[in-house]
């Protein structure tokens, strides 16, 4: 089931690569823009973070500088929120969008927000899928095993319901974000503009990542038909 040179697979992929590529230029235009301009309250991303957390009512969450670009990231498991050194310091509009992104996050765990419950439990069955799926469907082609080239879509199957899933948990921390932001008097409306559009372009990023892993699937269902159908070939 060669990836590469399958005129199949690049006719798939085109779509998901093409808005990959469009979400990638949108952030970059957009974090650029939002680094340009400097909060109207003085907040940096670190402040930003810890006041909206403490808004709230989320607490005991520690916030820690991480090496790094855009290596944001909230740690369910360990209660952490770390921020890139850049954002974490900085009082841009762009740094304190993703670190109060990033405080949605917390906020969410907090409120054991149904999706991110739903969210946390399936990552590790998707890091698994993702590690071991191509073995398993390079092993059914090889072998001509149908149930191995099953498996493999299986394991495949759970990288895609963790993006379905992850998409609305995206979309509901930036909302948080922007909302508690409001509340707290950190950004005026204007900005409020600016933040917008890069948690948006961020957001699309992960709508790309979706769409890939669906158009990556469909490829391998389609393929895996195809082999069944020769295989049942062989034997009449």
């Amino acid at each position: 089931m060669p990836l590469a040179f399958d005129p199949l697979y690049l006719l798939l992929m085109l779509p998901g690569m093409a808005v990959a590529g469009w979400a990638q230029t949108r952030i970059a235009s957009a974090y650029r823009e939002g680094s340009r301009y400097r909060v109207s309250s003085g907040v940096t991303g670190a402040k930003a973070a810890a006041t909206i957390m403490r808004a709230a009512g989320v607490g005991n969450v520690p916030i820690e500088p991480v090496a790094g670009q855009l290596t944001d990231h909230y740690d369910p498991s360990k209660k952490i929120l770390r921020l890139s050194a850049d954002n974490y310091q900085d009082s841009s509009l762009a740094a304190v969008g993703v670190a109060a992104h990033e405080a949605g996050h917390a906020i969410q765990d907090a409120s054991h927000y149904p999706l991110l419950v739903v969210r946390n439990l399936i990552v590790p069955l998707a890091g698994f899928g993702s590690n071991i799926a191509f073995t398993a469907l390079l092993a059914g082609v090889i072998f001509q095993s149908m149930t191995l080239v099953w498996v493999g879509i299986l394991l495949f199957s759970t990288v895609v319901v963790f993006q379905l899933v992850n998409l609305p948990v995206e979309f509901d921390a930036s909302r948080r974000a922007r909302e508690q932001l409001k509340l707290t008097g950190l950004i005026t409306p204007a900005e409020d503009q600016v933040v917008g559009r890069v948690l948006g372009a961020a957001a699309m990023t992960y709508v790309a990542a979706t769409l890939t892993s669906i158009l990556q699937l469909l490829f391998f269902v389609i393929r895996a038909r195809g082999f069944r159908r020769r295989q049942d070939d062989t034997y009449v």
